[in-house]
């Protein structure tokens, strides 16, 4: 009740401030697992995903945002666990095993897994390298996968830092990718590459962003 109440409020403010423009929502299937691929450029492009789309988005999210202390931790820790975020200790030496297991779980038991390829955020706009980590979600549970961009986010929150300023949004969704083909090939690096690379390539097609093929993590560390 506290996360329909929380997304209804939400997804007013959000009608009322940003007048989000969607385009393709059809395109993700009513029932059934579905994994959203897309890009990420600033800190809130969960949040406009979880409230845009109509059936509840599960994303991974870092432990620390539900692991605070005092009232504005229990606060943090309500908002992000009522909308959807799984935290997930990312810093670990499995953080990345753990992240596909509950993405796995999440899709066998038929929800919306939303991901972001890159494992990151663009440090400068562009969109970098999708690790493929998508692609062994798709091929080890037969979830289609529905490519999609954001666009505008990062005007709202230049950097992820800040207040949200008030700038137009535009969600759009690609038709949804069945990768059925390549079954049980899930430990096949160049089957894993060319599933992620065909799903960065609509992305890009959607998004309209420059593609680099470089890891997003060795750009911003460079």
């Amino acid at each position: 009740m506290s996360r329909i109440v929380l997304k209804a409020i939400l997804r007013f403010v959000m009608r009322v401030l940003f007048r989000p423009t969607v385009e393709g929502m059809e395109r993700i299937p009513g029932s059934g697992p579905v994994i959203l691929a897309g890009n990420h450029v600033t800190f809130i492009d969960s949040l406009f995903m979880v409230l845009c789309v109509k059936r509840q988005v599960f994303y991974i999210g870092k432990d620390e945002y539900v692991t605070g202390k005092g009232v504005k931790g229990r606060l943090m820790a309500w908002f992000f666990s009522t909308g959807g975020m799984i935290p997930v200790d990312r810093d670990g030496g499995h953080g990345g095993v753990a992240a596909l297991m509950t993405g796995r779980r999440v899709l066998e038991e038929g929800k919306v897994f939303g991901i972001y390829p890159e494992g990151t955020r663009s440090p400068d706009g562009r969109l970098y390298r999708g690790r493929t980590g998508v692609a062994r979600l798709a091929l080890m549970t037969g979830a289609p996968v529905v490519p999609y961009a954001l666009i505008g986010t990062d005007k709202v929150q230049p950097n992820g830092k800040g207040m949200p300023r008030i700038s137009p949004v535009t969600i759009r969704f690609g038709e949804p990718l069945d990768f059925s083909r390549y079954e049980g090939m899930d430990r096949d690096r160049y089957v894993l590459r060319a599933v992620t690379d065909e799903v960065m390539s609509d992305v890009m097609r959607l998004s309209g962003q420059e593609y680099v093929d470089v890891y997003a993590t060795k750009a911003r560390a460079a």
